[in-house]
């Protein structure tokens, strides 16, 4: 059965889309058919793969708004590394959305005709808590949610788990686990250690035990359009997302 899940958190700049990028990969090279779909209109998960926007013939606005998709639309970008990017016109899509049928569900129904191809697809989400970010929970079996290791990290997290019980009781029953990644450590910091014993003390069971590092070459990855297991393969950023992928094929 295909895993989806969401990568998700109201905040920016938590580490979304270098999640996505660097987990997908990881999956993808060890064997796992991986789609990734960028639902942020920023794209982020797009451009980081090496790929610009007014390239995207069919991406996610598409999933969203258009017709079904087929084979033919997907980008495989790796080996076992698909993606359907963010273009332009995903912008607009929140307002867009607002006014149509069936609005929550349209991305899970594009995934349906799709999902048996990919043995995990990911979902990269917009830093709020919108339509888009809805269509992706609605269509998830499970959650990832990236928490800096920085001050109010748990900030906004209370608001993210209401609604999520939300989607599940009236959108989703399906949408069953979910977990914290904790990620942007840096064991030199008192105030990372805090924040991993604050998030310990409320959350600990529902936690990955892979914890991202701050690394330099994870910030420098996008800009080549690598994910970083391709850029700096040795790097601490590398095996802590090599290690992430080894244990959430065990969760979920």
């Amino acid at each position: 059965m295909t895993k989806i899940l969401s990568v998700v958190n109201q905040k920016g700049g938590v580490g979304k889309s270098t999640t996505v990028i660097n987990l997908g990969a990881s999956l993808s090279q060890k064997g796992y058919r991986t789609l990734i779909i960028d639902c942020d209109p920023q794209g982020n998960a797009t451009t980081g793969l090496g790929i610009q926007k007014a390239e995207i013939n069919y991406g996610s606005y598409d999933m969203l708004f258009g017709p079904m998709p087929d084979k033919k639309s997907i980008h495989e970008c790796l080996k076992n590394l698909f993606i359907l990017g963010a273009g332009e016109e995903l912008i607009g899509a929140e307002v867009e959305l607002t006014n149509q049928e069936h609005r929550e569900y349209r991305l899970r129904d594009s995934i349906a005709v799709i999902s048996d191809e990919f043995d995990y697809i990911m979902i990269d989400c917009p830093p709020s808590l919108g339509f888009l970010t809805i269509n992706a929970m609605t269509a998830s079996n499970g959650l990832i949610v990236p928490l800096q290791c920085e001050y109010y990290a748990l900030e906004g997290l209370s608001q993210l788990l209401k609604t999520m019980k939300a989607i599940k009781k009236s959108l989703n029953p399906s949408l069953s686990e979910w977990r914290i990644l904790l990620t942007m450590y840096d064991k030199r910091n008192n105030l990372s250690k805090q924040v991993v014993e604050e998030v310990y003390s409320h959350f600990s069971s529902l936690i990955f035990d892979a914890v991202i590092p701050r690394n330099v070459r994870l910030s420098e990855a996008p800009s080549y359009g690598k994910p970083i297991s391709l850029y700096a393969p040795q790097s601490v950023g590398a095996k802590a997302y090599d290690y992430l992928a080894s244990e959430l094929t065990k969760v979920f």
